[in-house]
């Protein structure tokens, strides 16, 4: 319906603004460098082929280099005989295209009620509906008896400029927008740097291309709760050596942690959904838990052992026995997260992964607490035992 028009929608809320960092969209391929023209044609072909990708909608370069133009070329000479200068000829066209607001503000009071008005004197833009009664308007300056036409000073010619001049670090960028819909983020931005990266051997001398936005924002959070999962598993791991004065019992209570992971994957591929910011939180807390139903488990074996009962019994006692609080413990968390998981109520989408995290982990982390780490207890343990036996039945 409009040929020539392109249209994209950029996002009205300012949270999404403050996590792009004051861009409209979660994506931005940047070109910076002096070479500008050519810059621009490079981010044109980013952009047709940026388009192909799922998920990547409103792709857009946000610079436009052909916005029509009128040049007015000022006769300074001609305009000095007649006692003007360039700077009067530019004032008295601002003033007549875009008011005189800005140049010399002016308010009125109204007498009776003592409000102020602004007072602002312009040429009436229907008037100027012609190049001819552009070149009409009088050009003057004050103490000058009869103003000048413009069209008597200044000569018009028509060119393309650009309709936005964005700089990053002073030099010259041009921006690649992208929006996300229907797909996570992460895999936008995946296929968005693949189409970057034959390009970077063929950019201008003295030009670079960066993928910045939102993406930075995910993929630095993304590695600080990686980091902060895997030192939680080492430091709890530290915590229950210095606690149960062993290496080995606390190594088998976190052979559960593997279980916990899968769950927490396994649940967000069966929910369609994205790994994010919540989800890795949600495995945080799910650590904590799947740890805290282990060394129970393995606390109960270590004292039936020290009773007498040989590895393989007292796993199995343990497991019996400590089966019905594990298993609360587990419920408890689970039932509590169903809401969270479901998204009920304004907004619950946001923190819905952190609940189907938990969720999907507890439920493997509870099996493998349950089945997998007795069986872990009564190996090595019993390898331990088998090995003690052989040492004192050698003779010296």
């Amino acid at each position: 319906e409009f040929p020539g028009v392109e249209f994209f929608f950029q996002p009205a809320d300012i949270v999404s603004q403050i996590l792009n960092f004051g861009l409209p969209s979660p994506i931005d391929v940047q070109l910076i460098g002096p070479r500008y023209p050519e810059n621009y044609v490079i981010a044109q072909q980013i952009a047709n082929r940026m388009r192909h990708i799922p998920g990547a909608v409103d792709v857009h370069v946000q610079q436009l280099m052909n916005d029509p133009t009128l040049f007015l070329d000022v006769d300074r000479v001609r305009a000095q005989q007649v006692g003007l200068s360039q700077r009067d000829v530019a004032q008295n066209l601002l003033v007549t295209l875009s008011s005189s607001f800005q140049t010399s503000p002016t308010f009125w009071v109204n007498p009776a009620t003592g409000v102020s008005y602004n007072v602002a004197v312009m040429a009436p833009q229907y008037r100027i509906d012609s190049l001819q009664a552009l070149m009409n308007t009088p050009v003057s300056t004050s103490g000058m008896a009869t103003p000048q036409l413009l069209g008597n000073l200044a000569t018009v010619k028509p060119m393309n400029t650009p309709a936005v001049v964005s700089h990053y670090n002073v030099m010259p960028s041009v921006d690649v927008y992208a929006s996300v819909d229907g797909r996570d983020l992460g895999g936008v931005a995946d296929d968005a740097t693949k189409i970057i990266e034959p390009f970077k051997k063929h950019l201008p001398r003295g030009t670079q291309i960066t993928l910045s936005g939102q993406v930075n924002t995910m993929q630095s959070s993304f590695k600080g709760l990686l980091i902060g999962l895997l030192m939680s598993i080492v430091l709890v791991y530290l915590l229950i050596v210095v606690n149960f004065q062993s290496w080995l019992d606390p190594f088998i209570i976190i052979t559960a942690l593997p279980g916990a992971l899968a769950g927490i994957l396994w649940m967000l591929f069966a929910t369609h959904t994205s790994i994010s910011v919540p989800a890795l939180t949600g495995a945080v807390m799910c650590m904590g838990v799947a740890t805290a139903n282990s060394i129970l488990m393995i606390s109960f074996a270590r004292e039936r052992m020290q009773e007498g009962l040989d590895p393989v019994k007292a796993a199995l006692e343990a497991g019996y026995t400590r089966m019905r609080p594990v298993i609360m413990t587990a419920l408890a968390m689970i039932i509590g997260m169903l809401p969270m998981a479901f998204g009920w109520g304004e907004g619950g989408e946001q923190n819905a992964p952190l609940g189907r995290a938990v969720i999907g982990g507890l439920l493997f982390a509870t099996v493998a607490t349950l089945l997998f780490v007795p069986v872990v207890f009564s190996m090595f343990h019993g390898r331990r035992q088998r090995k003690a036996a052989a040492r004192q039945g050698t003779p010296a």
